[in-house]
C-alpha cells in the first residue's frame, strides 16, 4: 500500500493572510509542518501543494517536495485531488499546512484505519478526541461528531451533538480533528459531487461524503491541534515552541 501525505498550502488565507510564511522560531509555519510530517517516517512521500510562488520557493529551496496547483480551488481537498489524479498511490493523508506541531501518533492512528482487518472497506478516515471543555462544546468553530458502535461517523455539526435530553445517561462528546485520509478513488469522486444541502448549511465539506453514502471511519486520539488561524494563535505557538525547546 502506497501512502503519501499532501499538505495543501494557500497563501491568501482570509483570516490571517500569509500565515504559513510567518516565522515560528527559526523556520516558517509551513516548513515546520512539512518537516514534522516527514519526520514521522510514516509516508512513502510528503508533498506540499500550493497556489503560491512564495510558498513554492520556501519548500523547494529547502530541499522539500512541492508542486504548484494549476487551478483556483475552493478547498484543500480539491487542490490535492488535482495533483494525485496522475499519481500511482493508494491512500493520501491531508495534513493541514497550519499545523506546525503535527506528530506521529495521530497520523499513525489514521493510517491504521486503512490497514486493520476491515481496512479494505474504509474509504475515508479522520480523527476525533473526547471533548470536556464546555466553552469548546458550545463554540460553533469547534466541530463535533457522533459515531456508531464501530466508530463510523453518523454526523458532524457545529452544534452540540448529541443533545442530552436524558440527563441520567452519561454522554461522551467528541471534537473532530480535521486531518483526513482518503483512498484515491474516494477523493476523486468527492470533487465530482456538487455541494450537498447539509454541507452548505453547516459549511463542513466532510458532510458531502455522508450525503453521498460514503462512511467516514474515525479514530480516537489524544492530540490537541494547534492551528495557526490568527496572529494570537501564532503567539501561542511561539510560546509552545519555546517551552518544547527549553
Amino acid at each position: 500500500m502506497k501512502i503519501i501525505a499532501m499538505i495543501p498550502a494557500r497563501y491568501a488565507a482570509t483570516r490571517f493572510p500569509a500565515k504559513l510564511m510567518q516565522k515560528l522560531g527559526s523556520k516558517t509555519v509551513i516548513r515546520h509542518t512539512y518537516d514534522n510530517t516527514v519526520a514521522t517516517g510514516l509516508f512513502n512521500e510528503v508533498w506540499v501543494v500550493t497556489d503560491s510562488d512564495i510558498i513554492y520557493q520556501e519548500i523547494a529551496t529547502n530541499g522539500g517536495n512541492v508542486v504548484m496547483s494549476s487551478k483556483a480551488h475552493e478547498s484543500g481537498s480539491d487542490r490535492i485531488a488535482e495533483v494525485i489524479e496522475a499519481m500511482d498511490i493508494d491512500v493520501v493523508v491531508n495534513v493541514q499546512g497550519d499545523e506546525p506541531f503535527i506528530r506521529k501518533e495521530p497520523l499513525q492512528a489514521l493510517i491504521n484505519l486503512f490497514k486493520n482487518t476491515d481496512g479494505g472497506s474504509v474509504q475515508v478516515g479522520s480523527l476525533m478526541q473526547p471533548l470536556h471543555d464546555a466553552a469548546q462544546l458550545n463554540n460553533p468553530s469547534v466541530v463535533k461528531v457522533v459515531v456508531n458502535k464501530n466508530n463510523y461517523a453518523l454526523y458532524f455539526s457545529r452544534s452540540v451533538i448529541p443533545f442530552q435530553r436524558n440527563t441520567e445517561v452519561n454522554v461522551t462528546y467528541y471534537k473532530h480533528i480535521g486531518v483526513y485520509g482518503f483512498r484515491k478513488k474516494a477523493l476523486l469522486q468527492f470533487i465530482q459531487w456538487p455541494m450537498g444541502v447539509l454541507e452548505n448549511i453547516e459549511k463542513l465539506e466532510q458532510l458531502r461524503y455522508l450525503e453521498n453514502g460514503i462512511h467516514l471511519k474515525m479514530a480516537i486520539v489524544d492530540f490537541e491541534a494547534v492551528a495557526i488561524d490568527t496572529p494570537e494563535d501564532l503567539e501561542r505557538a511561539k510560546q509552545i515552541l519555546s517551552q518544547n525547546e527549553g
